[in-house]
C-alpha cells in the first residue's frame, strides 16, 4: 500500500475518525458522500489501530480525520501545525441545543448506591484514555472544582476506550466512570436492555464538540469544497439522510478560539491526579 501522502488536489482523499467506534460507519458514509459531490476518489481507513491512523494523519498520509479536542489543540499549538478546522459536528437531541457541544455522562451500574459524583469518594473508576479530553481531562478538571486534588477515588484503572469503561461498570469490575455522551447514546440505541442496567448520576460539560481536521497538504481550494460539503449536507435530503444515521443534525464551522475552553480545562486538570498513586 502506498502510504505516501497525496498533495495532489485530484488524487485519492483519506478519511479517518480516531473517536470511539460508533463514529466509523456514519464517518465512512460521509466519505463516500464525498466521493460523489466532489467527484474525487476517497477511502476510508479503519482496519488499522486509531494510535496508526493519528499517526498517519500527523505524517500527511490521511488528509481528513475527525479527532478529540485535546489532541486538537496540542496539535494545532505546536510549531508550524500543518492541520487546519473543517467543521464541527451538532449532535441530534435536545441537549446538544442545536450547538457543537457534548457532554460526559458519569455512569454506574443501576444496583449500586452511588447517587452523585461526591458519592464516588473511595470508588473504583475507570477512564479511557489519557489523551480523551471527555474521558479524562473533564474528569481531572471536574475534581478541581470541588478543590480535590489526589487521592478522590480509591482505585483508577485505564480501560482503552469509553466502550471498554462500560463494560466493566456492567461487570462490576469497577463502580463508575465518565462516558462521552455520545457513545453512551449509541450503544443505548443498540442494546435497548442497557437502560435497565446502568444509571448516569451526574454530566460534566458541555464541551467544545470534537471536531473534523484536514491536513495542510491538501490544496487549499479543496479544503474549501470540503468546509462546504461539510456545513450544506444537511440541507440537501441525501446529506441529511447520511447525518441522521449517525446521530448527527449537521456541521457547523469553527475557529480555533472555540477551542479555549479545553485548553483552560486542560490547565487546571495538570494540578489534579484522580488517585493517589496516579500520575
Amino acid at each position: 500500500m502506498d502510504h505516501r501522502p497525496d498533495q495532489s488536489g485530484t488524487g485519492l482523499l483519506k478519511f479517518t475518525s480516531c473517536m470511539a467506534d460508533n463514529t466509523l460507519p456514519v464517518m465512512a458514509e460521509i466519505a463516500a458522500y464525498a466521493e460523489r459531490k466532489l467527484e474525487l476518489p476517497t477511502e476510508f481507513i479503519d482496519q488499522i489501530p486509531w494510535q496508526q491512523r493519528e499517526e498517519r494523519f500527523d505524517r500527511g498520509e490521511i488528509q481528513v480525520c475527525w479527532i478529540c479536542g485535546l489532541p486538537y489543540v496540542q496539535k494545532v499549538d505546536q510549531p508550524n501545525p500543518q492541520i487546519e478546522l473543517l467543521a464541527a459536528p451538532v449532535m441530534r437531541g435536545d441537549r446538544y441545543q442545536n450547538r457543537p457541544i457534548y457532554f460526559s455522562d458519569v455512569v454506574v451500574r443501576r444496583d449500586r448506591p452511588f447517587q452523585q459524583f461526591t458519592d464516588l469518594r473511595g470508588a473504583r473508576w475507570a477512564y479511557n484514555e489519557p489523551r480523551s479530553h471527555s474521558g479524562y481531562i473533564l474528569t481531572r478538571y471536574h475534581l478541581a472544582m470541588l478543590e480535590e486534588r489526589s487521592g478522590f477515588f480509591g482505585s483508577v484503572v485505564e480501560s482503552g476506550a469509553h466502550q471498554n469503561s462500560l463494560q466493566q461498570i456492567l461487570s462490576g469490575d469497577v463502580d463508575a466512570s465518565a462516558i462521552d455522551s455520545t457513545v453512551l447514546e449509541h450503544a443505548l440505541r443498540e442494546d435497548s436492555s442497557l437502560q435497565r442496567q446502568i444509571r448516569v448520576i451526574d454530566t460534566l460539560g458541555p464541551s467544545p464538540s470534537p471536531p473534523w481536521l484536514v491536513s495542510t497538504t491538501v490544496p487549499a481550494a479543496l479544503r474549501t469544497r470540503l468546509r462546504s460539503l461539510l456545513v450544506q449536507m444537511a440541507d440537501e435530503p441525501e446529506g441529511e439522510e447520511v447525518l441522521a444515521r449517525g446521530g448527527l443534525a449537521r456541521f457547523v464551522l469553527v475557529g480555533d478560539r472555540d477551542y479555549d475552553p479545553i485548553r483552560h480545562m486542560q490547565q487546571i486538570a495538570a494540578a489534579v491526579s484522580l488517585s493517589g498513586s496516579e500520575a
